[in-house]
């Protein structure tokens, strides 16, 4: 596969976008991970969610 006089420039390209993709799963990732621990932390102070019902 020939990419031309401008390769360099396509393949760091690439390499960015993979980076930048990874990244954004990684963040999304821990920021969910720390929204389940605040949860926790919530919970077990006997903070309950609006939406649950108690009855």
């Amino acid at each position: 596969m020939d990419l031309g006089p401008h390769a360099v420039f396509i393949i760091w390209a690439y390499v960015g976008v993979t980076a930048a993709v990874v990244a954004l799963i990684a963040w999304i990732v821990l920021s969910g991970r720390r929204v389940e621990k605040r949860i926790a932390e919530l919970e077990a102070q006997g903070v309950r969610r609006r939406a649950e019902k108690t009855t």
